[in-house]
């Protein structure tokens, strides 16, 4: 079996488990609690809920904004389309994504032309809005939020439980995009990789403003140095 094959099978698998996980092993649902609460976080009610909470839901909306800035450009090589599992990533995260990079190959070119779609998504601009919006959340969930109350949370609502398992997901699959959006953008750099790779959330968020927008017709060769 070659690595291709193995890393597909690998996410295939992450895909099942993860869904297998969310709806028999996970802490029981209850339904009208949690339509309540994502009423309220939905709709700005914050009183009474746990600002790690209202954080983590807020980041889970950044995460796919994040991703959109890499797939829709790595979605111009690929036969299959990235915007559907784009879209469906703002419900159900990782859960959609997983699909997508099973289904990619590896592509580390870009052709043009750029369109004003693209151009959007390849906005320094648009990585300083994310990364301070990443920051402002950060920041609040960790000088406001009750790590104890959400642990409690963590054990005994469905919700809050995947939510969680959800953003972890999102943080360890960032890196099989990454590698080919910098060889797009010709960033050879194994240290700024691993800098990114391992700096959850902000990493990702801090690279897009970092990286140079790719050019309409940037080609990255395949023999180009591997970032990791």
């Amino acid at each position: 079996m070659n690595s291709a094959i193995a890393r597909q099978l690998l996410l295939w698998l992450l895909w099942l488990g993860f869904g297998v996980y969310a709806f028999a092993f996970a802490p029981p649902d209850q339904p009208e609690q949690t339509f309540d609460l994502i009423k309220r976080l939905s709709t700005g009610q914050f009183d009474g809920i746990n600002p790690l909470i209202i954080a983590l839901f807020n980041i889970m909306g950044v995460w796919p904004m994040i991703y959109s800035a890499l797939l829709y450009v790595d979605g111009r090589g690929q036969r299959v389309k990235a915007w559907p599992f784009v879209a469906a990533s703002f419900g159900i995260g990782a859960f959609a994504l997983l699909p997508y990079l099973a289904l990619r190959q590896p592509s580390p070119e870009f052709t043009g032309p750029k369109n004003l779609w693209l151009k959007f998504w390849d906005s320094r601009w648009l990585g300083v809005v994310l990364a301070i919006a990443t920051l402002s959340l950060l920041t609040y969930g960790f000088t406001q939020g009750n790590w104890a109350d959400f642990a409690t949370q963590w054990r005994t609502q469905r919700f809050i439980h995947v939510m969680s398992l959800d953003f972890c997901a999102l943080c360890l699959l960032f890196p099989l995009l990454l590698r080919d959006d910098m060889a797009r953008r010709q960033l050879y750099s194994p240290a700024l990789f691993w800098a990114i790779a391992l700096l959850p959330l902000l990493g990702p968020a801090l690279y897009l403003i970092v990286r140079p927008p790719v050019a309409p017709t940037a080609t990255a060769t395949s023999l180009a140095p591997n970032p990791n």
